[in-house]
């Protein structure tokens, strides 16, 4: 089954699944004011995603604001993919939302027309999940499924098995993130992401190690087979994330030395 073909996603002029990964960079605002700064700060990097993580939002109770925020966003960043992303505290975010609220968030985030893909936690309520999946797909909005593990590294077979319950979930994309406590969990997680790659997957995945310990993951992603890396424009939003521009230069040196042979 190494020879599996990847289904690559498609989001306005970028693909996630083909070449080098895509850079995904977070905003973080707390206010409009907050996010159209945060938005002026990306101007001339190269950025193929931008990531709004709701969680951070004032309003993010008012799920018509929020939309109408995402709407905002989008006409700001002229063209730029945009990714809605509410990280609940369960999986190191600030939101504290119940099953329900967290499916009518990302519900109206999907159905506002204003945004790309949408990421969702998949081990919440089966229900709520599907109900945000269905909501996205029925818009052509792209479903990141997640899973993020603060804790440590999951044994490398624990990783694959959380990935291809995203993928038979129906989501379009796969992500899982992992805490590691040393170099063998880092090449725990690069393992899992290349059986999983090459064995399992037929839609993209995009995996990394946090920390320190795990930038190796960031920037070598493509090596392995994950599709998208996050990078930062000020602020990190998780443990490890690197400079944007800095991260653009290494998976440039990554990508040509892998297509030159």
């Amino acid at each position: 089954m190494g020879d599996r073909a990847i289904t690559p996603v498609h989001v306005k002029n970028v693909t996630i699944g083909e070449g080098a990964p895509k850079i995904v960079v977070p905003i973080t605002g707390r206010t409009p004011d907050d996010l159209r700064t945060q938005v002026e700060a990306l101007t001339g990097v190269d950025v193929d995603i931008v990531e709004w993580r709701t969680d951070f939002y004032d309003t993010l109770a008012d799920t018509a604001s929020v939309a109408a925020q995402a709407r905002d966003l989008a006409g700001q960043l002229a063209g730029i993919p945009l990714l809605a992303t509410c990280r609940t505290r369960h999986e190191g975010g600030e939101a504290d939302l119940s099953d329900e609220s967290y499916a009518d968030l990302n519900v109206a985030v999907a159905e506002s027309g204003a945004v790309d893909l949408v990421d969702v936690e998949y081990r919440r309520d089966h229900a709520c999940v599907e109900r945000i999946l269905a909501a996205a797909h029925a818009r052509k909005v792209a479903v990141v499924a997640s899973n993020h593990d603060f804790g440590g590294t999951p044994a490398k077979d624990e990783i694959v098995a959380r990935l291809v319950e995203m993928q038979d979930l129906g989501a379009d994309i796969c992500k899982i993130a992992v805490m590691p406590h040393g170099t063998a969990d880092v090449l725990t997680l690069l393992e899992a992401t290349r059986t999983m790659h090459e064995e399992l997957a037929d839609r993209p995945i995009v995996t990394m190690a946090m920390g320190g310990l795990g930038v190796v993951s960031r920037l070598a992603g493509q090596v392995f087979g994950s599709a998208a890396t996050f990078g930062m424009v000020g602020t990190a939003s998780a443990p490890g994330q690197v400079d944007a521009t800095d991260l653009k230069a290494a998976l440039t040196v990554i990508d040509r030395a892998l297509t030159a042979g």
